[in-house]
């Protein structure tokens, strides 16, 4: 993780804010530092996915899930991610990211993440995680059950992202990957 010190600090202050349930959008603010930026003076492309790494761990310790990953001992892992930008986030730029839950389907637990200035959306990012145990992945129901809230009845995951997922994904890990160009 490249904001390393920044999610210190955000483990150490995101429990001050006010608590919140795992299903509502959370709202980060956030300037854009001289480490985020690249010669065009604004946020790295690569960079948007870790300060997004830092919406998502905002969203789990002010709702207690991230009390609950470390008592069960569960990992956050990345399985997808795309993003699409607008505008770009230059240096020393104050905006707001904000997360939300998108949905889950069989495997994973989708995000949608954006980067937001004066209202206005400026990149935005669908990633699809999953836990893990020391055992291997933890099922969404297991998840659902142990953060011990009801997933709202209008939290329906969008028609796109099966397709998404389909087209983008590479063979399980126990599976073999050649690598061959096409």
């Amino acid at each position: 993780m490249h904001v390393l010190f920044r999610l210190i600090v955000l483990l150490a202050t995101a429990r001050k804010r006010p608590r919140v349930s795992i299903f509502d959008p959370v709202s980060l603010p956030m300037r854009a530092r001289v480490t985020d930026i690249d010669i065009a003076r604004h946020i790295n492309n690569g960079m948007y996915f870790s300060l997004f790494d830092l919406g998502r761990f905002e969203l789990m310790v002010r709702s207690g899930t991230w009390d609950v990953m470390r008592r069960n001992k569960w990992t956050p892992v990345v399985q997808a991610e795309t993003i699409t930008f607008r505008k770009s986030v230059v240096f020393n730029q104050k905006f707001t990211q904000e997360t939300r839950i998108l949905g889950f389907d069989e495997r994973c637990i989708y995000f949608e993440q954006r980067m937001v200035v004066d209202g206005e959306i400026y990149a935005q990012a669908t990633i699809a995680t999953r836990l893990l145990s020391p055992k291997g992945p933890v099922s969404n129901e297991e998840i659902i059950a142990a953060v011990g809230e009801a997933v709202p009845v209008d939290l329906v995951l969008p028609e796109w992202i099966e397709s998404w997922r389909e087209n983008t994904a590479l063979p399980g890990s126990r599976r073999p990957a050649p690598h061959q160009w096409v």
